[in-house]
């Protein structure tokens, strides 16, 4: 048996205490006391070869940076590790949806997204310490406190700590039950459209007034036009709002819209038209507000080249890896988009992100954890 997978199985019991201790201590991303608690946890679990910096958060809880000290005389760039440590469950969800071992997976909020990865990384760093294996390049690995809401505080870390690395893990879940890698990942867009008319009452100057709620309703039609399924770009008015009373004409309506994209270009593209709506009632204003707020992680040469390194260091533990394109995006959008080979999905697999099926399969916990100990290794 391959010597790293062999450690990574018999420490398996206590990666599955440490992935328990991480869901235990919930952190959603609007509190950032919980998210510091986490942060906190980090600090006290990190083996004694890590050194962690905490990175203020602004309106979120802090960042982490940790750094780890491995065997390896000449170090030559670095590897980075991404992660997050929020979650989109509120505190107290444990009540309802405790951490347990059932049906051969760990259940609980945030096990999956990503509570898994971060420890199968700490564990991965363990063995290739306990192992002495030698390393090339310095190892870091960043945890960010806002990634569910957007990365607000934490993109410029997270782009100036890929510019220094030849490479990026990222320890988000697998796509699927079969544990696919992640090799591309669409951009996202938020878009707000809103619409300004003329109030009159609807019964006594119908005409005199300039509706709002119809105006946006035939914008809402010309948007929902911009998907084009075949390239890849889905546009989502998901959120409708407007309108006082049923008695009034409305004098503002407006429109929140999903839009994503596999290409940088189809962005630009999308954005052109949202810019050029025009009202059909001339009486009525549009504006619009918003744009892409996370790039596309874009199937490039170098992470096609990546993915291949971690098909063949799978291939010797006997397992097949595959690879997807996905419609979510991660913090390795960021990095991919500067030029950085990324791949994505590196973390448990299983399940229910996001949902009360959230969980990960305990058969592919060492496999993973053995996988990011070799490709850290390897490259």
């Amino acid at each position: 048996m391959d010597s790293i997978l062999f450690e990574a199985r018999a420490r398996q019991k206590q990666i599955v205490a440490l992935i328990r201790e991480m869901v235990e201590c919930e952190s959603p991303s609007d509190d950032p006391a919980a998210v510091n608690r986490f942060v906190d946890l980090l600090g006290d679990v990190a083996p004694s070869f890590a050194r962690l910096k905490a990175v203020p958060g602004g309106r979120f809880g802090r960042h982490v940076v940790c750094e780890f000290d491995l065997f390896g005389k000449k170090k030559q760039g670095q590897i980075l590790a991404l992660g997050h440590s929020d979650t989109v469950w509120p505190l107290g969800t444990l009540a309802a949806m405790p951490f347990r071992r059932k049906d051969g997976r760990l259940w609980g909020p945030g096990v999956l997204d990503m509570k898994a990865g971060i420890a199968f990384f700490i564990y991965a760093m363990r063995i290739l310490r306990d192992l002495e294996v030698p390393v090339a390049h310095k190892v870091a690995m960043q945890i960010n406190s806002d990634e569910e809401v957007g990365s607000e505080s934490s993109r410029a870390l997270t782009e100036k700590n890929a510019k220094r690395s030849k490479a990026v893990l990222v320890l988000e879940p697998a796509s699927g039950l079969e544990g696919k890698l992640k090799t591309a990942r669409k951009g996202i867009g938020d878009y707000t459209v809103t619409v300004r008319g003329k109030a009159t009452h609807s019964g006594l100057d119908f005409a005199g007034g300039a509706s709002a709620v119809l105006e946006l309703a035939r914008q809402i039609e010309k948007i929902a036009g911009f998907t084009d399924l075949r390239r890849g770009i889905t546009v989502n008015p998901g959120v409708i709002s407007g309108g006082t009373r049923v008695n009034v004409v409305a004098a503002e309506a407006m429109v929140e819209v999903d839009m994503r994209v596999l290409r940088l270009k189809d962005a630009a593209a999308v954005d052109r038209k949202f810019r050029a709506l025009r009202p059909v009632n001339k009486r009525c204003s549009i504006a619009v507000t918003g744009g892409l707020n996370r790039p596309p992680l874009e199937r490039s040469p170098a992470i096609v080249q990546l993915f291949r390194v971690a098909q063949v260091l799978a291939r010797e533990m006997g397992v097949e890896l595959e690879e997807s394109t996905v419609g979510g995006g991660s913090d390795g959008n960021f990095t991919a988009a500067l030029g950085v080979p990324t791949l994505d999905g590196l973390g448990a697999v299983g399940e229910g992100a996001h949902a009360l099926n959230e969980s990960i399969l305990v058969d592919r916990i060492a496999d993973r954890t053995a996988l990011l100990a070799k490709l850290v290794a390897g490259l």
